[in-house]
């Protein structure tokens, strides 16, 4: 006897039917279906109560179902929900692209929109070649990653998260980044990529790799290194799809730099978790190169949801979040309860590291043994919602946590350093 869809779980369902990204299916366990949100916290089926430590994949900034974003895109929905985005404009994105480029570093003039944060990386690669001509290579990091869509992939260089499609991505120049004393190796494989000159643009990820492993970078030579880059007319592009929107202290991490490349990639944060979202933000000598009387050499590149209006309102309801003095306090709080576990655990033996940037902790375990699938497990089993990046364990929580919450996600990775054999 087939049973009624109404009488199954939405857990079975989901089996017979979707396709997850990520995940060996196979051996995977069975999704936790999440009926609601609130807050920091994800409420299932069963109806457990998740604390997200990790924003949902980083893209949530304020907690879930804010009502003042949810508010705004409701409203939006009722004067406009969507209009083809190659002559014609709205004002929602209008404003959206004017507030982005007052909160950036002066210097920018021009907002492209996109998708998400690889279609985002996407814009400003093909940008930085067609404005630099054919016959060029991209400089970027190992260990970098930039997205899944070919050239996102292709730039951050070969890695176990698109080894299927190695045959197919066009060459990069991967060299070591700058980490915590190795600088000089990643500046000397610098030096050699530059003076072979044929770099037309180099794309990193801004003080901080994220699904690399959240390695924290020498800020000095990396702002050296865009100096240099800039200095022979090497387009720069900083992929802040992760750092952006106040993450690593300030709104950007090409602030903690002291010097702004080229092009910036946005997106995660953008809309505060709700809804997707890309944004390529340009100097205006990059959008001046695409200037001419043949139709051609316009940037041809565009998505059908380009410039959403409920993606874009849901932007500018964030923004109105992230700008009030009460969302600077709730990331400073973060930020110091991060740096006080670092004091105490920072230095623990079954620690390699302990590293903390404005409101990212991340913390990589001292054993030879994959621990991802443990530490998931050990995690969930106490209602909280992480994922490791192998044997890095890092907390990337949303703005409204509050220091109670921390202190549970805190005791439950002490309870892995003193309890675990």
């Amino acid at each position: 006897m087939e049973i009624d869809a109404a009488q199954r779980t939405w857990n079975v369902r989901d089996l017979s039917c979707v396709w997850h990204p990520f995940t060996q299916a196979l051996k995977a366990r069975s999704p936790i279906p999440i009926l609601k949100g609130q807050g920091a916290y994800l409420y299932s089926e069963s109806g457990d109560a998740y604390l997200d430590a990790i924003s949902s994949w980083w893209v949530n900034l304020h907690g879930h179902a804010h009502p003042h974003i949810a508010k705004a895109i409701a409203a939006q929905a009722q004067e406009l929900e969507h209009v083809l985005f190659a002559g014609f404009t709205h004002p929602q994105a209008i404003v959206l692209a004017e507030r982005l480029i007052s909160i950036l570093p002066e210097g920018y003039s021009r907002v492209f929109y996109s998708d998400n944060g690889s279609t985002s990386v996407e814009v400003a690669l093909k940008m930085a070649l067609q404005a630099s001509g054919n016959g060029k290579q991209l400089l970027s990091f190992q260990g970098a990653y930039h997205g899944d869509t070919f050239g996102a992939m292709a730039a951050a260089g070969k890695s176990h998260y698109n080894r299927p499609f190695w045959p197919y991505l066009f060459q990069v120049h991967s060299i070591p980044p700058p980490l915590p004393g190795k600088e000089s190796e990643s500046w000397e494989a610098f030096e050699c990529a530059l003076s072979s000159g044929h770099i037309a643009a180099f794309i990193f990820e801004p003080i901080i790799q994220g699904a690399g492993g959240m390695r924290m970078h020498c800020r000095e030579t990396l702002a050296q290194m865009i100096k240099a880059c800039q200095s022979q007319g090497i387009i720069t592009i900083a992929d802040e799809v992760m750092t952006g929107f106040g993450r690593t202290g300030p709104l950007f991490a090409c602030q903690l730099l002291g010097v702004l490349p080229d092009l910036v990639c946005l997106s995660k944060g953008i809309t505060g978790g709700f809804l997707p979202l890309g944004a390529t933000i340009a100097k205006e000598f990059l959008f001046n190169a695409f200037l001419s009387p043949d139709p051609q050499k316009a940037f041809l590149h565009g998505h059908s949801y380009t410039a959403n209006p409920l993606a874009c309102a849901a932007a500018n309801a964030s923004l109105d979040l992230l700008l009030t003095p009460e969302c600077t306090k709730a990331r400073t709080m973060i930020e110091s309860s991060h740096q006080q576990f670092r004091r105490a655990w920072g230095k623990h033996p079954k620690l390699n590291r302990c590293d903390c940037l404005g409101t990212i902790l991340a913390i990589e375990y001292h054993n030879c043994r994959p621990l991802k699938e443990r530490l998931s497990d050990f995690f969930l089993g106490r209602q909280i919602l992480i994922r490791p990046l192998e044997n890095v364990l890092y907390l990337l929580p949303p703005y409204c946590i509050t220091a109670l919450e921390l202190k549970k996600i805190y005791s439950t990775i002490a309870a892995t350093l003193e309890e675990w054999p």
